[in-house]
């Protein structure tokens, strides 16, 4: 019997690990904040979600200006994000903010480096499991979504991949026999540019 009630509490938090909300930090902050911000003299980071700050009102607004639901263990209300501010002495030079999204083989966890306006200065892929990753991870193709923001996305429709901006057409595939990374990327660019809008800088408005 004792061994019994040890399998089941096992079990029990067994799953609760499997399906437990799944955050995306930096493998290594210390030398990713670095690498993208050279000058940096330190950084703080912070740890969010839209349960907390909103719960399901936030989360709709969300998926509305997304275009899409949310599902999956990525997308729960309870996931948690961490903002990385990153400072030169006592002022503030720039964010990084990662998030994890599904794409064809596996997770895929896109982070972007922003400066204080909210515009992409860098796109990072930190896991991507594709054929195509090396082309994907290219210079060529995430230097695309150097000067990018938010408003160039509103417009994107992650369901069809249809737009009416210009900037967000030319973003070309580096290899258009594997759209669903492609796709999954845009999806997670944009997400990342909305929750970045609530988490810093509409909050900074």
């Amino acid at each position: 019997m004792k061994k019994i009630v040890t399998f089941l509490i096992f079990s029990v938090i067994l799953y609760s690990f499997l399906f437990a909300a799944v955050g995306c930090d930096l493998n290594d902050p210390d030398r990713d904040v670095k690498r993208f911000f050279s000058d940096s003299t330190g950084y703080k980071t912070a740890y969010l979600s839209l349960e907390k700050l909103g719960g399901s009102e936030l989360l709709k607004e969300v998926e509305q200006k997304l275009g899409d639901n949310f599902q999956g263990l990525y997308e729960t209300p309870d996931v948690p994000y961490t903002v990385y501010t990153i400072y030169k002495n006592s002022d503030i030079i720039g964010y990084i903010h990662g998030i994890n999204q599904k794409g064809q083989y596996g997770g895929i966890q896109v982070f972007l480096v922003y400066d204080l306006k909210g515009n992409i200065i860098n796109f990072y892929y930190q896991k991507l499991t594709s054929k195509k990753a090396k082309d994907l991870r290219a210079t060529s193709f995430s230097n695309q979504f150097i000067g990018l923001n938010l408003k160039d996305f509103e417009n994107y429709d992650p369901k069809t991949g249809k737009t009416d901006n210009k900037k967000i057409i030319e973003i070309k595939n580096p290899n258009p026999d594997n759209n669903i990374d492609f796709l999954a990327t845009i999806r997670a660019v944009k997400k990342n540019l909305i929750l970045m809008d609530i988490f810093v800088f509409n909050k900074n408005k």
